[in-house]
């Protein structure tokens, strides 16, 4: 319960009293924003119990005592969801040393196939940890061509969206707004923990950014929530340069957590014409490990080649990654 408390505590600390109606009698105060009383009175509820609360010692807030808190505390829609998560944490999970086994996630067969069939749109599938559990060749491509095709196979090592943004310079140089991006990770991570409190994976990569990236640690201080939602968002792609996309998310149903991120561009703009010339350069790259692959089944017994790596009915995978220094700049 401890994350109820530092999470209280930071909505009360932004929270002045002139803009809570509280009034101060001019005395002076020796911490940013509302008192435990001064909430307390705002929520109607005791203070004792307020205090237990934020420390706590009070597992059993009804729904109505959290609404009023977060009316009192002027919570948005994502914050007040946060505050009952935390407050209403799975059973397993609110016993030390009982926590959830992780979750082995595995992604339906009909995904790999829709991801497919999105064609020339880019597009990629996430796990409830952000982790990266599959892509179609423009979502690898757009965001990931630095990385393995096959990086989403191996479920031990799978790619981190979360880790990826802080620890990874090509991360830091995709975004144009690369601030705003890693404050809206920190948020959606933020909700994230709060719906799986105990998850020890999800505690591990909090614990590693916290240590590995001084920005991480900064963010996660401030207690941010957001509900990651359809946006627009510029990139600096190293092949095709600016892009301004569309970004929608979709959750799947009945895969808890798992959502796609389908990526688009304003029709006839500069950034729609910047998607087609990297779809292009995509396909050449897939016409080349093809004909590496026909090369390999022909080539006399004994004599080595490159091969590509098979997938299911008879598509191939991409090279490991795409080599962006052999583009010809007239290309990028």
């Amino acid at each position: 319960m401890e994350e109820l408390g530092d999470f209280l505590r930071s909505r009360r600390s932004r929270l002045s009293p002139e803009d809570a109606g509280v009034r101060t009698y001019g005395e002076r105060r020796r911490v940013p924003g509302l008192r435990r009383e001064e909430l307390a009175q705002l929520a109607g509820v005791s203070v004792a119990y307020y205090t237990r609360l934020e420390q706590g010692l009070s597992k059993n807030a009804s729904d109505g005592v959290l609404d009023a808190i977060a009316r009192a505390l002027r919570l948005d829609a994502d914050e007040t969801a946060h505050l009952n998560a935390l407050a209403h944490p799975p059973r397993a999970a609110a016993h030390a040393g009982t926590g959830p086994r992780p979750r082995q996630e595995r992604v339906r067969p009909s995904v790999p196939t829709m991801l497919a069939a999105l064609g020339d749109v880019p597009a990629i599938l996430v796990g409830y940890r952000n982790d990266v559990l599959a892509w179609n060749p423009m979502g690898h491509a757009l965001l990931f061509g630095h990385l393995p095709f096959d990086a989403p196979d191996r479920a031990e090592t799978r790619p981190n969206t979360f880790r990826l943004v802080f620890c990874d310079p090509h991360m830091r140089e995709l975004y144009a707004d690369w601030k705003k991006k890693a404050q809206h990770a920190v948020a959606d991570l933020r909700l994230i923990s709060g719906r799986y409190p105990g998850d020890p994976q999800l505690t591990s990569l909090i614990g590693e950014l916290s240590v590995h990236s001084q920005e991480f640690a900064r963010l996660w201080a401030v207690h941010p929530v957001r509900q990651c939602r359809a946006t627009v968002r510029g990139f600096r792609h190293p092949l095709v340069g600016a892009l301004t996309l569309n970004s929608e998310v979709m959750e799947l149903v009945p895969d808890t957590g798992q959502r796609l991120f389908i990526y688009s561009a304003e029709p006839d703009s500069p950034s729609d014409a910047a998607l087609r010339l990297l779809a292009g350069l995509t396909a050449e790259n897939a016409a080349k490990a093809q004909s590496a692959e026909d090369a390999a089944q022909h080539a006399p017994s004994g004599q080595h080649s490159v091969r590509a790596h098979p997938l299911p009915h008879g598509r191939l995978r991409r090279p490991n990654h795409v080599n962006y220094a052999v583009i010809p700049h007239s290309r990028r």
